[in-house]
C-alpha cells in the first residue's frame, strides 16, 4: 500500500473548511437523552448473544495546571483527595457493568485518558486496575493493547515502572511544544530533561509502543520553532506522532479565552508548518496513518493499515475493529453493537446516579440501517484511503451506484483537482487527497449540512 502524502497549498486552501473528525459516525452530535439505562442493557444483552473481545476506556479527568489550549473535558485541582469520592464512584460503574457484560469476553484493549491519569497515585491506580480485573476478563499474557497518556509533568522513572507493572505496554505522552515562549503562552511549561527521561524509562520498562503529543498553531509558534522542537523529538525516534492542528475555539471551551489571539500564527504559517511536519517526518521514515498520526513503518498501526485491519473509533485510530467499546468514567463515550452512549458529565451527578445504583448514562443514539452503511464507508475511506463498492455492496445489499448516487457525483470534482481516484470498482484517495480526507468522508455525512460550524477546520 502507498502511504505517502503530497501537500498542495492551493487545493488546502479551497479544501479547508470546518469538518468532523470522525471517531465515530454518526458523530457525537448526533447523541440524545432518549437514549438511556435501559436501551443500554438492551444493546449489551444483543452484545453478549453475538460474543467478541471488548475494549475498556477510563476518564480520569484531574488535572492540577490548567493548558490554556485544552478542549478536554477536565477538572483542574491541586487537592489529590478531589479524586478519592471520583475512583469510589468509578469502581462502582465498573462493578455494575461488568455483570452485564460475559465474562468469557477477554478486554483486547484498554485504554486510560483525561485529564491525567498519572493524577492518581500508585495505590489509586493499583485499586483501579484490580476492580477492573476483579469485574471484567482482563488478559494477562501481555498480548492485549493496554494504553495510558501521561503527562511528563507528573511521571519519573518509578511511576513508569509502576505503570508496566500494572498492565500497561503502550504510551502517549503529552508535549505540544518546547519552545519557551509558547510554553509560557499556553501555561504548560514542561523540560526536555522530563520529556525524555520519560521516554526512556518506557523503552527500558518494555513498552511496546511509544506516541508523543504535539500541537501546531499555538501562539507565538513559527514554523522554525516548531521545526526546532520537531528535531529534537525525532532525535529520540518514539514510535509514533499524534500532531493536532490546535482549534481556537473560546466559545466553546473557557480555558482558550485565556489565549491572546493576536499571538495565534496565521493560517499561511500554520500551513508551512503542517507542510514541514510532513516532509521532516516522511524524510525521517515515518509513514502517514491518516488525519494527524504519523507511524514508522513497523508499529503496529502501519501494518494493520497496510493489511486492510485498522479502524477509528472515539480513542482515535485502533487495531482492534472487532471489539465493543465500554466508556468508563464522567464524559467517557462507548460504542456497543450499534448503538453509541455517553456517561454523565458532571461529577456529583456521576456520583448520585451511582450511588443510587444507576448506570450513569445520560445519552446515545441508536444507529439505523443507513448510518452502518455510511459509516462503513467513512471507516474505509479514513483508515484506507480506499473503498471498494463491490464489498460494500455485498454487506449491505445495495447497488452503490444507485445509493449513493448523489454523493458520486458530488466526488467528481474532487477528482479533477486529483483528490481520488473514482471508477466502476471503486475510490482511491490520491497522495494529494490524503491531508483532505475528511473532506471527501464529509461527502458520505448524511447530517453535516444543519451542524457543519459546530466542529474544527480540517487543517
Amino acid at each position: 500500500m502507498d502511504q505517502s502524502i503530497s501537500f498542495d497549498i492551493d487545493l488546502i486552501n479551497r479544501y479547508d473548511k470546518s469538518g468532523p473528525r470522525y471517531t465515530s459516525y454518526p458523530t457525537a452530535l448526533e447523541l440524545h437523552e432518549g437514549f438511556g439505562d435501559a436501551e443500554y442493557r438492551r444493546h449489551i444483552q444483543k452484545s453478549n448473544a453475538a460474543g467478541g473481545p471488548l475494549s475498556l476506556y477510563f476518564h480520569i479527568p484531574f488535572c492540577d495546571t490548567v493548558c490554556f489550549y485544552c478542549a478536554c473535558n477536565k477538572i483542574i485541582t491541586k487537592n489529590r483527595a478531589h479524586a478519592v469520592p471520583y475512583l469510589e464512584s468509578l469502581c462502582q460503574e465498573i462493578a455494575m457493568q461488568g455483570t452485564l457484560f460475559d465474562n468469557s469476553r477477554p478486554v483486547n484493549q484498554l485504554h486510560w485518558g483525561g485529564g491525567t491519569p498519572t493524577f492518581l497515585s500508585y495505590e489509586q491506580m493499583k485499586q483501579l486496575m484490580t476492580a477492573t480485573s476483579r469485574h471484567f476478563n482482563l488478559r494477562d499474557d501481555d498480548q492485549g493493547e493496554y494504553s495510558i497518556e501521561v503527562d511528563p509533568r507528573e511521571t519519573n522513572d518509578q511511576t513508569i515502572a509502576q505503570l508496566r507493572e500494572l498492565g500497561f505496554n503502550r504510551i502517549s505522552l503529552g508535549l505540544q511544544d518546547f519552545d519557551a515562549a509558547v510554553q509560557k503562552a499556553v501555561n504548560r511549561l514542561q523540560t526536555r530533561e522530563q520529556t525524555f527521561a520519560v521516554l526512556e524509562a518506557a523503552r527500558k520498562e518494555g513498552f511496546r509502543s511509544t506516541n508523543i503529543d504535539l500541537i501546531y498553531g499555538l501562539p507565538l509558534q513559527t514554523e522554525r520553532s516548531f521545526a526546532n522542537t520537531l528535531d529534537e523529538v525525532l532525535a529520540h525516534v518514539p514510535d509514533r506522532f499524534s500532531i493536532f492542528n490546535y482549534a481556537h475555539m473560546p466559545s466553546r471551551f473557557k480555558t482558550q479565552r485565556q489565549i491572546n489571539e493576536t499571538d495565534l500564527p496565521s493560517p499561511a504559517v500554520k500551513l508551512e508548518i503542517l507542510q514541514m511536519v510532513g516532509k521532516k517526518l516522511t524524510d525521517a521514515g515515518y509513514v502517514y496513518i491518516g488525519m494527524d498520526h504519523f507511524a514508522r513503518p513497523d508499529d503496529e498501526l502501519a501494518v494493520a493499515q497496510r493489511e486492510g485491519k485498522l479502524y477509528r473509533n472515539f480513542q482515535g485510530y485502533s487495531t482492534h475493529s472487532d471489539c465493543d467499546l465500554v466508556g468508563l468514567g464522567v464524559t467517557s463515550i462507548g460504542r456497543v453493537g450499534d448503538a453509541y452512549m455517553q456517561n454523565i458529565k458532571e461529577l456529583d451527578e456521576y456520583g448520585q446516579c451511582l450511588a443510587a445504583g444507576r448506570l450513569p448514562v445520560f445519552r446515545g443514539v441508536d444507529l439505523d440501517e443507513d448510518d452502518k452503511l455510511r459509516r462503513a464507508v467513512i471507516t474505509q475511506l479514513i483508515c484506507h484511503f480506499d473503498l471498494t463498492f463491490a464489498k460494500i455492496e455485498t454487506d449491505f445489499g445495495i447497488v452503490f451506484g444507485e445509493y449513493f448516487a448523489a454523493e458520486l457525483h458530488n466526488l467528481q470534482a474532487m477528482q479533477a483537482d486529483g483528490l481520488l481516484t473514482l471508477d466502476a470498482a471503486g475510490v482511491k484517495v490520491q497522495p494529494a487527497g490524503r491531508l483532505l480526507i475528511r473532506n471527501i468522508c464529509m461527502v458520505f455525512d448524511k447530517y453535516l449540512a444543519a451542524k457543519q460550524q459546530q466542529f474544527s477546520r480540517v487543517i
